[in-house]
């Protein structure tokens, strides 16, 4: 099993793995019935103050990155998410959705590159 990484705003590649939206907020113009999901895991996602700052500007991704992992590594919650990631991995694929245009500069692909290296496989 693995983790995978879909735009919510596309239809689902896989709807059959457990779907976890991994953005602060909720996608605009989705409906939570539509959305399909397992789980939303807001506490995962970049703070409000990084969100801003990164902008979406792929020159600061490198930046926001490093500045994200560090969140990751002092966030109480990562635990517990990585913990449900690895339980849900016994049993199926885990989907990362994220609501970002840019499919290669976001935090669900930060996100993925953290557990790949914090997760017993």
């Amino acid at each position: 099993m693995e983790i995978k990484l879909e735009r919510i705003y596309t239809k689902p590649l896989d709807d059959t793995g457990y779907r976890i939206l991994v953005d602060r907020l909720w996608p605009r113009g989705i409906s939570k019935v539509n959305a399909k999901l397992d789980w939303w895991a807001k506490e995962i996602g970049p703070s409000t103050e990084l969100r801003k700052w990164f902008g979406h500007d792929p020159e600061k991704f490198a930046e926001f990155a490093q500045k994200y992992q560090s969140e990751l590594d002092q966030g109480a919650f990562t635990e517990t998410f990585r913990q449900r990631v690895e339980t849900q991995l016994k049993q199926t694929d885990v989907i990362f959705l994220y609501g970002a245009k840019d499919e290669v500069h976001n935090q669900a692909v930060i996100l993925k590159q953290y557990l790949d290296a914090h997760t017993q496989k």
